[in-house]
């Protein structure tokens, strides 16, 4: 079957939210059979964290993948992607504020001021829940042009949340490196389009 019939697929939007939902099935079932380790909180925390720059990135890389096949239909994907992105950082945020802080505000503020790996990590998530918020046709329509503007933080996100990443880690550093070189490469590719829109705008006046 072509791959353009693949993702017109009347299934392949309900087949792609199980794909999105299959990590969190997984950590459930190891969860079930006692296979998380030694430390089950911490491992927990360090998957949700990891699936939610995975998913980031595999948002950030729906649109250049629409470009340069010519598939429109790839973005009917882009929005549930998001969604998992915030759905799976809240994971990520609410295991640490639970477990680490027992719900208690002030040691968490008191943590988010006094690690510089949790400020960014925070950074982060509270930059992504307006980007989630707004992740709907009605908001699009009221922004206007700003809700791009708005939605190009997610840029700034994925920075942070490699980062984050990065200070975390304390001897292998190969998956988030690897990270943010797909980061950077998905960052450069939207630059040099803009340079190319900017040269075109720039000739036809």
């Amino acid at each position: 079957m072509p791959f353009k019939s693949v993702i017109l697929h009347p299934l392949a939007k309900p087949l792609f939210f199980i794909l999105c939902l299959s990590p969190l099935l997984g950590i459930i079932l190891n969860a079930i059979w006692g296979d998380l380790g030694a430390n089950p909180v911490e491992t927990v925390t360090h998957q949700t964290g990891d699936w939610t720059l995975r998913l980031l990135i595999l948002t950030l890389l729906i649109t250049p993948l629409r470009r340069w096949t010519g598939y429109s239909a790839l973005l009917r994907f882009r929005r549930m992607s998001g969604l998992f992105v915030y759905f799976y950082a809240s994971c990520h945020f609410l295991i640490w504020f639970l477990a680490d802080h027992s719900l208690n505000v002030s040691s968490m503020i008191e943590d988010i001021i006094k690690r510089p790996y949790i400020t960014v990590g925070f950074s982060a998530f509270l930059l992504l829940t307006p980007l989630a918020m707004t992740s709907n046709q009605w908001s699009m329509k009221k922004l206007g042009r700003r809700w791009k503007s708005l939605h190009q933080l997610v840029y700034v996100i994925i920075t942070l949340g490699i980062l984050h990443y990065l200070w975390l880690v304390k001897a292998d550093y190969l998956e988030p490196m690897i990270y943010a070189m797909v980061a950077l490469m998905l960052l450069l590719v939207r630059v040099e389009r803009f340079k190319r829109l900017w040269t075109t705008s720039s000739r036809s006046s």
